[in-house]
């Protein structure tokens, strides 16, 4: 009984800490429908800024933590709520999400750059000081950090309900627009909600910090813990947020004190806050968080079969020449970038037609490299089985969130791509912890692809036909579908369609299709293990799917390119490597609004520059083909999504199409 009072105590006080941090992310998305995935990053950075601050500059603890937590967060909170989320709140979850991922990848970033790598130590609050409680010793550390969460939870309440502040905190929740009309100012309320909401955030971390390290990683994705607690609360109440957090911080504590170290039981202990994310979301209702999924994307050309022929061989052809032209080394960067396209292609099919946002895809792509290692099959059928289990998994995942949507949906597959790299990809029976699976290279018809150039090729190829089969796909009646259910759910909920288990199919056939590409790049590593698949780099394939394009195949093709790179432009200039990771998350930032991202601009460009070299080519062109086939704005294939080309061609049009139910029915 000693021994479990001991646990639960500590349990209590690691609690308060989590419940600090989630009721700042209870607080800012209750008032600007905003779910901040960096708000881990936020509390990490501002914990690098507090030692900066005591260790580098000298401050006293006390006015440190005062510019902290009085200046700079709330500054930046601001700041984030006046330029960066400022209306974030009513559009698409994917685009709410992406800008997001983006700002935890970009302040990662720019912790690296500010703070190179070294080792770091930030001193609990009064260290050696504590007191006995029994057989337990208490530190001061501990007991600030419990002191704080009260205070935090007395402080929020009686802001939420004993000032006119907080009232049109929760008006602004409720309605805006009648707030305005009662003289509140819904955007003031709004950045004043960021600057405490951040400010938390850095409270959070700065009490951690001494428990996990000043590390970059550890405490920005600690911030799952405090994703459970407030999903507990259903992202609206502060005192179940602050239950939850204390019934997770108690778990996390019992876990360690009585899971075994080694075996199977023990790789759970670091995934109780995962698995309590996944039990939270799935078993409890669904708030009604949004409405609506991605919207308003603009019309572009869905071209015809011809056209994407066309552009599938000039992808081929220059590939073929590149990977014979450039250095041994850099064909295989070629594969890689392969793979990462066609995972990306997955959610092409996902977020860009279907409207889901899923940050597990690379996760799906372990399963299948697993599968193929596994079978030791290295023909079509191991290939077939790969893609086959990983759509199997991917369907299993979908089963128990059959009715969950938007945010709820996206933060699922986080839980689960957690679980599977902590405790599947790591134990004995699949790569165990920091092993590796050898797999041998594809053979077709008894004849081996045994050269690097020929199998990359071969990848590309693959790029290709699934790059072509989603655009027929797309074309057809199942694609008009797909667009229907994503742009007007109830309106295809009045006609009868069942969504749900559309959905199951839909996550499957993404789901397999990141499996197939797990298996290629087994065969092209030769060795594969679950370091490869870490779940962070889900996030990475979202981020940079979406900024160049998650509704295209070009932006597919782009960003798998673009993920292909950074690790080598990091490992050739390690001094910017934080900088990279500013870049691209920043740059997330600004592009993240536009789901069709980069390859619709480039779209634009080419079509602005064919009309001005050569006005009237694509007529001329046109002219000279056989009749049939259809022009790419016709209406079987223009409905307001953005489906391209591999190559662009310019001049070709469309127009929105009102009747894409009409046709589905």
């Amino acid at each position: 009984m000693g021994s479990l009072f001991a646990f639960t105590l500590l349990g209590l006080f690691t609690g308060a800490a989590y419940a600090i941090m989630a009721s700042g992310l209870v607080l800012t998305y209750t008032t600007t429908r905003v779910f901040n995935i960096a708000h881990g990053a936020f509390g990490m950075l501002l914990s690098f800024v507090f030692w900066d601050f005591t260790q580098r500059q000298g401050v006293p603890t006390w006015l440190a933590l005062v510019l902290v937590l009085g200046v700079v967060a709330p500054a930046i909170g601001w700041f984030i709520q006046r330029f960066v989320t400022r209306g974030l709140g009513e559009g698409p979850v994917s685009v709410a999400l992406v800008v997001t991922v983006g700002l935890l990848v970009g302040l990662i970033g720019l912790a690296q750059q500010l703070w190179p790598p070294e080792p770091r130590v930030l001193l609990p609050f009064y260290s050696g000081t504590g007191w006995k409680v029994g057989d337990t010793f208490i530190t001061a550390h501990q007991l600030i950090t419990l002191v704080c969460a009260v205070g935090v939870a007395v402080g929020l309440y009686l802001l939420l309900n004993r000032t006119r502040i907080g009232t049109a905190m929760r008006a602004s929740v409720d309605n805006p627009e009648l707030l305005k009309l009662f003289g509140g100012k819904p955007d003031r309320v709004a950045a004043l909600s960021w600057a405490i909401g951040i400010s938390l955030a850095a409270l959070g971390g700065i009490l951690l910090t001494p428990v996990v390290l000043l590390d970059y990683y550890a405490l920005t994705l600690l911030v799952i813990n405090a994703y459970a607690a407030a999903m507990l609360g259903r992202l609206k109440s502060l005192p179940m947020t602050f239950a939850g957090a204390m019934a997770l911080g108690i778990l996390e504590s019992l876990a360690v004190g009585y899971l075994p170290t080694d075996g199977f039981l023990s790789s759970f202990r670091p995934v109780i806050p995962a698995l309590f994310l996944f039990a939270i979301v799935v078993l409890m209702p669904q708030a009604q968080l949004r409405i609506g999924q991605v919207k308003g994307i603009v019309t572009a050309p869905l071209p015809t079969m011809r056209k994407s022929l066309g552009s599938g061989a000039v992808l081929l052809a220059v590939a073929f020449v590149v990977i014979n032209v450039v250095a041994p080394n850099q064909v295989l960067l070629i594969g890689v970038a392969a793979t990462y396209a066609m995972v990306m292609l997955s959610l092409v099919l996902l977020t860009g037609y279907g409207g889901h946002v899923s940050l597990a895809q690379f996760t799906f792509a372990g399963v299948g490299a697993l599968t193929y290692a596994k079978l030791d099959e290295p023909n079509l059928f191991g290939l077939a089985m790969a893609a086959l289990v990983a759509a199997g998994v991917g369907a299993l995942v979908a089963l128990p969130v059959l009715r969950l949507t938007g945010l709820y949906l996206a933060l699922s597959t986080m839980a689960f791509a957690v679980l599977m790299d902590k405790v599947v990809f790591n134990a004995d029976f699949a790569f165990k912890f920091n092993g590796t699976l050898a797999a041998d290279r594809l053979s077709i018809l008894g004849v081996r692809i045994g050269k690097d150039t020929s199998y990359v090729w071969f990848m590309v190829l693959a790029f290709v036909l699934l790059a072509l089969a989603l655009l027929v796909l797309r074309r057809g009646a199942l694609g008009r579908l797909l667009i229907a259910m994503r742009d007007s759910p109830s309106a295809c909920g009045t006609l009868g369609l069942d969504m749900r288990w559309f959905r199951v199919g839909l996550f499957a056939l993404s789901a397999g299709i990141a499996g197939l590409a797990g298996g290629l790049f087994a065969g092209l590593r030769g060795t594969v293990g679950a370091a490869d698949f870490l779940y962070f780099q889900s996030l990475l394939v979202l981020l940079l799917a979406v900024v160049f394009g998650a509704t295209s195949v070009t932006g597919a093709l782009l960003g798998g390119t673009a993920l292909m790179l950074l690790p080598e432009l990091q490992a050739s200039s390690p001094q910017l490597a934080g900088l990279m990771f500013v870049v691209i998350g920043f740059g997330a930032v600004l592009l993240g609004r536009d789901p069709n991202g980069l390859a619709n601009h480039l779209f634009k460009v080419a079509r602005w520059v064919g009309d001005r070299v050569a006005p009237g080519l694509d007529e001329r062109l046109q002219s000279l083909l056989p009749r049939g086939g259809g022009r790419a704005g016709s209406a079987d294939g223009a409905d307001g999504a953005v489906d391209v080309p591999l190559v662009d061609v310019p001049g070709a049009g469309a127009g929105p199409d009102a009747r894409v139910i009409e046709k589905v029915v």
